[in-house]
């Protein structure tokens, strides 16, 4: 196992990788931004360095800075958490190239998943049913209509290099394409260095379910079940949930062992992430795979006691896995909620200084966060500030328990999503497990007729 790890990263998931950390007696060391001097995974990991300004540009990813501080303090492995550089193949293979590991997939993998267009064409190879779409570049929005002809309207235009809804317009007209085309392209540029846009057939009234997979460096591989993230705001997930609810049990079976199939057809090493949407029939298709750990792992964690943290630091160190697919089960039902600080009508972020802070404490509610009270909220970065996972016995527990924990969390001196998450954990669509991806973007238009 590693002395020491680099967490190239902020925020709750800084914090919660150096929990893990902490429990095995591996050191850590922490980076920062001239923002996030005082921050609280600053103050918790064994040292922590400068490595620029309060722009993600200028710190969180500048290779070269973080390369330096992993070099200085000898630092064996580098965990670079999600988003940021978690799915950078340069970054990866710059790690290994300096003599340390890169706790998370090969740079290669990364790259071939990384590009949605290329994802689809191996996922297709593989044998694995793919949502219906263009697995071309698109070169213009001519092109793009006359696709959208063949599929059908509504489709959804999205960028190759794209993730967090970034570069992504559901269109359902010929001038609805012809207006998304050119400000998508330009988005996607500018914020992946990659115009590149694709086509998808939208599935309407869709499910967004994924299955966990872990795989060490021998091949052997297991999924640990899905979670279903269904409830999301401008194509970014803010309540998530395992295992899923409503869901056929033999469709369940077949999910997972789509996804250690999938992951196998690459040669898949560490944690990742099959991405699914489902339709009415429970018919489910391939959407992308994200090669890193995701925001929601919490909720897989709860439900199966695997610490999904642990199990990466094992693999980077190529040890295998100690468990087999039958060696694993869920038991309960768990819940979080993505705790933004933004306006809860608009998604508008909203800057500034934490005033009151109060959270809910039970045994059964983690709570995972990077704020404490009088912490600034900088235009920086992300304006998720914490999540809060419940977990129960049974889902109508474990809903009972997350709109009683929601209640009682109490944020001051800024906006947050907090009334949006009470509304949505308080309706019956919730509770019966009626949840889809247009949900939320429904309700808003009905609240607005």
């Amino acid at each position: 196992m590693f002395q020491q790890v680099l967490i190239a990263n902020r925020g709750e998931i800084a914090r919660r990788i150096i929990r893990t950390c902490k429990r095995l007696g591996i050191k850590t060391v922490a980076v920062y931004s001239e923002a996030d001097k005082h921050a609280l995974h600053v103050q918790e990991a064994d040292s922590a360095f400068p490595i620029g300004g309060a722009k993600v540009s200028e710190s969180y990813l500048n290779v070269e800075a973080i390369i330096k501080v992993a070099k200085q303090t000898n630092t064996d492995a580098i965990h670079p958490g999600y988003g940021l550089l978690s799915e950078n193949a340069d970054f990866a293979d710059r790690c290994r190239n300096e003599g340390m590991a890169f706790i998370g997939p090969t740079a290669q993998v990364i790259q071939q998943m990384g590009n949605k267009i290329e994802a689809r064409k191996t996922m297709e190879q593989a044998g694995i049913l793919i949502v219906p779409g263009v697995s071309a570049p698109l070169h213009d929005a001519d092109e793009g209509v006359n696709k959208a002809h063949s599929l059908g309207y509504p489709v959804m235009l999205k960028a190759s290099s794209g993730g967090g809804g970034i570069g992504m317009q559901l269109v359902r007209s010929d001038e609805e394409l012809y207006r998304a085309f050119e400000g998508n392209q330009k988005r996607a540029q500018s914020f992946f260095n990659d115009g590149t846009l694709y086509m998808e057939k939208v599935i309407e009234h869709a499910r967004h379910i994924e299955i966990q997979v872990l795989f060490d460096s021998f091949g052997h591989g297991v999924h640990l079940f899905e979670r279903d993230c269904s409830l999301q705001r401008r194509h970014q997930k803010i309540i998530e949930e395992a295992p899923a609810a409503c869901l056929d049990e033999s469709v369940r079976h077949q999910m997972g062992q789509m996804a250690v199939k999938a992951a196998k057809a690459i040669g898949y090493e560490n944690a990742g992430t099959i991405e699914c949407l489902v339709d009415q029939n429970q018919q489910f298709y391939f959407l992308e795979m994200n090669t890193r750990l995701q925001v929601e792992h919490p909720v897989t964690e709860e439900i199966t006691g695997i610490d999904l943290v642990e199990e990466q630091l094992k693999i980077a160190a190529s040890e295998p896995l100690s468990f087999n697919q039958e060696d694993i089960h869920q038991i309960g039902h768990a819940i979080e909620v993505r705790i933004y600080a933004e306006d809860p009508v608009t998604f508008y972020p909203s800057p500034g200084t934490i005033t009151t802070l109060s959270t809910p404490v039970a045994p059964y509610i983690r709570h995972e966060s990077s704020v404490t009270n009088g912490s600034v909220i900088t235009p920086f970065y992300d304006p998720m500030i914490a999540k809060m996972i419940v977990y129960g016995d049974t889902r109508k527990l474990a809903i009972e328990r997350l709109k009683a924990a929601l209640q009682a969390y109490k944020i001051e001196g800024i906006k947050t999503n907090l009334p949006l998450l009470r509304e949505m954990a308080g309706s019956s669509d919730f509770l019966h497990g009626r949840i889809t991806t247009d949900f939320l973007m429904k309700k808003r238009e009905e609240n607005r007729s």
